[in-house]
């Protein structure tokens, strides 16, 4: 199946040096100034408009990583959860002033959880529920924007967590996420499944994918390439899903360079 055009995550400092690159070529664009809590908690307006205006003329997609720091969906204080959901509500409203129709969310899971299903039974019935009731009001407020929330890999060692967790929620608009980075992480640190079986696990309710390289040890962010995943299999494994994911460059460093990394993808074979 023929990928879609490769997007980029950026702030806005790098947007203004990427602008034409994007708008001319109607590119993917994550905005990702919206995670920070003093951001996404105070005036966002300001930070709205300048977007509006700087992406006057783009008709690619659009999307915002929301708001995490701090944010476990699955909590199991209701209380806290409310903050949570308030947050995620916030991230739909820029969202929708954004023109912007998906939201990447974390996943609660981690490797602590993978190692003691057996020792505390409850627990993952406990972290859907709780998930589950999180994303409530959430999603109803998503289905009226249009938007879609997609559910990233982040510590995650089994991949059948947040598909049986989305799964169970089944709502239209909540599908899967996956960061290449974080799931090679996982594999070399946990013994988790390799990068490809994350993607192939995900099924047709895979809808967006971080694409990042890694050396294994760390959460390095580098360009594609520029590590140790292999990226011929990952973009083989992501041609056979049928849902078309959006894919989107998320690198810490060197934004600048994103075109040259594009061209050398595309020019490899391997990316449009």
């Amino acid at each position: 199946m023929e990928l879609p055009r490769l997007g980029v995550a950026t702030r806005y400092a790098t947007f203004e040096i990427l602008r034409d690159w994007i708008v001319d070529h109607d590119r993917t664009i994550e905005i990702q100034d919206f995670v920070f809590p003093d951001v996404i908690a105070g005036d966002t307006a300001p930070m709205v408009e300048t977007y509006r205006k700087a992406l006057d003329g783009h008709q690619g997609l659009r999307g915002i990583h929301g708001p995490f720091f701090g944010l476990d969906l699955s909590n199991p204080d209701r209380d806290i959860r409310e903050i949570i959901q308030r947050r995620f509500l916030k991230g739909l409203e820029i969202a929708e002033a954004l023109g912007a129709n998906q939201m990447v969310i974390h996943s609660p899971f981690n490797f602590w959880h993978t190692l003691n299903y057996v020792n505390y039974p409850d627990i993952r019935r406990s972290l859907f529920d709780a998930s589950a009731d999180c994303l409530r009001p959430v999603l109803e407020r998503a289905s009226e924007t249009g938007c879609t929330l997609v559910l990233e890999n982040i510590d995650d060692t089994a991949p059948a967590d947040r598909f049986d967790l989305v799964a169970e929620i089944d709502h239209p608009n909540l599908k899967l996420s996956i960061d290449t980075g974080h799931a090679e992480l996982a594999h070399q640190n946990y013994g988790a499944p390799p990068l490809v079986d994350f993607i192939a696990a995900a099924e047709d309710r895979l809808d967006h994918v971080h694409l990042q390289d890694v050396d294994g040890h760390a959460d390095r962010h580098w360009h594609p390439g520029e590590g140790c995943i292999l990226w011929a299999p990952v973009f083989s494994a992501l041609r056979a899903v049928k849902s078309q994911p959006r894919l989107v460059l998320e690198v810490r460093s060197e934004l600048e360079r994103l075109p040259q990394t594009v061209a050398r993808l595309e020019a490899q074979g391997l990316a449009c």
